[in-house]
């Protein structure tokens, strides 16, 4: 057996996503499996190079993976024909400064998403990369959660009928720092550091929506800044510029409606942190992060409306769960293992720069729709 080493910048990967997600669960989870199986004698082994501001955080997060390398001079990496691939985990704001460089360094480019605070930049991103013949992707996690694969293998098995509907229940609640530590930074509260709910998770929801039901055709939305005042990573207090809180509807191509409600101010209530529930007139399914539950239309039960006595009905008892029938990984590591053998060998890999841009482009809809008040439709993005 053969093994091909490529060398892999990853920039802003101290962070928790970029640490747990992309480089432990990822990286390093391929690594320690021997490499991605190229041809039944080739792998592909990836060797990561951390990079970063700060000389004390990478310096720990390498020696406590193994005394793996780092730097905080990402010009020089860039500079350096043995690294292939630049990855780009940083926050929004100092995104696309960073990933244009990589790609006039004529380096292959995966990234996190949004890939911009804006869409011009991010489209300027997409063309850039097609300019240079460079091959690129983002990070499109969701599509490989184990219940979404799960929700998927239902809508093309037919299950569902004609599908009517769509709603997602998304969020926690994210303490605002004081009596309890936040769960995520103070700059997803801060508009001008590039937070926002809207801007992240209506991201996530094109690519959702866009693989498994058709492209959007128009959004309205409208967001909430909850909670006004947070605490940031020093204790002190400051005021939240950004929405917390987005209720999002879109239409779908066949006269599908989506809903999807994105909250870090409620309290779950529910299965899991996302749900997503489908309606068609053959069946439903609900599913979750790693589970999904169907109920087909013949065995729905028929309720009765009477607020005068206790439900009869126990309808949670009414689903089945949909089997496993095939062993689930990490959903980013799945998208790396795509993505470095569409680099190594040209696999298809669709979820490029382009797709990243539309993501954007349906955040900044959104916002637009929340402003005036309004529908936005949603037009085709080419570059």
């Amino acid at each position: 057996m053969s093994q091909q080493r490529i060398g892999i910048i990853m920039n802003g990967v101290t962070g928790r996503m970029g640490t747990n997600q992309h480089l432990v669960r990822s990286i390093l989870a391929i690594r320690n499996q021997g490499g991605v199986p190229l041809t039944p004698t080739e792998t592909l082994m990836p060797d990561p190079i951390l990079v970063g501001r700060n000389e004390q955080k990478l310096c720990a997060l390498a020696e406590e993976h193994g005394g793996l390398r780092w730097t905080t001079d990402l010009d020089k990496c860039l500079a350096d024909p043995k690294e292939s691939i630049y990855f780009d985990a940083q926050t929004t704001h100092r995104r696309v400064v960073s990933v244009t460089q990589a790609l006039e360094a004529g380096k292959v480019v995966y990234c996190e998403k949004p890939t911009a605070t804006n869409l011009d930049e991010a489209l300027d991103l997409a063309r850039l990369a097609r300019t240079k013949g460079l091959k690129n992707g983002v990070v499109q996690d969701k599509l490989w959660l184990p219940g979404l694969l799960k929700l998927k293998r239902l809508i093309d098995g037919g299950f569902f009928g004609r599908i009517l509907s769509v709603r997602g229940e998304f969020g926690y609640w994210v303490f605002e720092g004081d009596w309890q530590a936040a769960q995520r930074p103070s700059w997803n509260y801060r508009k001008e550091d590039g937070g926002g709910i809207i801007v992240d998770m209506l991201c996530h929801w094109r690519y959702v929506l866009d693989n498994l039901f058709g492209p959007v055709e128009a959004v309205s939305c409208l967001g909430a800044t909850h909670i006004p005042q947070r605490y940031d990573e020093s204790g002190k207090a400051y005021e939240a510029t950004a929405d917390d809180a987005a209720y999002a509807t879109f239409k779908l191509p066949n006269g599908v409606i989506a809903h999807m409600n994105s909250s870090w101010a409620v309290r779950v209530y529910r299965d899991d942190l996302f749900v997503l529930q489908v309606d068609g007139t053959e069946g439903s399914a609900v599913a979750g992060l790693r589970g999904c539950k169907t109920q087909h239309r013949a065995n729905t039960p028929k309720p009765v409306w009477n607020p005068d006595i206790p439900q009869p009905v126990s309808f949670f008892d009414t689903w089945q769960e949909v089997p496993d029938n095939q062993l689930f990984e990490n959903a980013f590591k799945v998208q790396w293992e795509l993505f470095l053998k569409h680099v190594a060998i040209g696999e298809p890999f669709p979820w490029d720069l382009l797709e990243g841009a539309k993501g954007v482009q349906l955040a900044e809809l959104g916002i637009r729709s929340w402003a005036s008040g309004s529908w936005q439709d949603v037009p085709e993005l080419t570059v």
